[in-house]
């Protein structure tokens, strides 16, 4: 009987592995395609392709520890502790979460990437800069006067953005003598 365990537990772990693996590699290639067709960098599958990776070997972990009889109890016990613990540091700084998940929307997204020049529309520090990375948490952008600026990706999402190209400035820079500006 300890045997039939003990080769059952072997058979369910060996067969987690292999999925867990299976799975990782095609999210990969999917990374690779979906990079391609929407013109994204090798940096951002990577980024893509270690988040995920992270999720698959964690939920992979866990399901081996249940299938060798850790005591579900205790497990769940110091899962939830765990989860307070961070749910809290995250709550208290809400704004890294928010950060990361934008980020991820950035990707699959938003019209800009990478290389292009925008004008994030700012009331109180408006922006003009090149688009030299989106990290996972915020995006780097590069002035014309060589200024490099770590922006929140959160704020990209929130704030009206300019794709401008080779212009000099977005439509709302202009000055107009009209009294109203919504009426450009």
């Amino acid at each position: 009987m300890m045997e039939l365990i003990s080769r059952t537990e072997v058979i369910f772990t060996i067969s987690i592995l292999v999925l867990t693996i299976v799975v990782h590699r095609f999210v990969i290639w999917s990374a690779a395609k979906l990079s391609r067709d929407l013109n994204r960098s090798k940096l951002r599958r990577q980024y893509i392709n270690r988040y995920v990776g992270y999720l698959l070997w964690s939920l992979a972990t866990i399901s081996i520890i249940f299938v060798w009889g850790i005591s579900r109890d205790g497990f769940w016990t110091t899962l939830a502790s765990t989860f307070a613990v961070i749910g809290v540091a995250l709550f208290a700084s809400w704004s890294i979460l928010s950060n990361f998940t934008a980020s991820f929307i950035l990707y699959f997204a938003f019209p800009f990437k990478i290389g292009d020049r925008i004008r994030v529309h700012d009331k109180d520090l408006p922006v003009t800069a090149i688009i030299e990375d989106i990290k996972g948490f915020y995006t780097i952008l590069k002035t014309n006067d060589g200024e490099m600026i770590t922006y929140p990706n959160n704020l990209l999402m929130q704030k009206g953005v300019s794709i401008l190209g080779s212009k000099k400035e977005s439509v709302f820079d202009k000055n107009h003598d009209d009294a109203d500006p919504t009426a450009r």
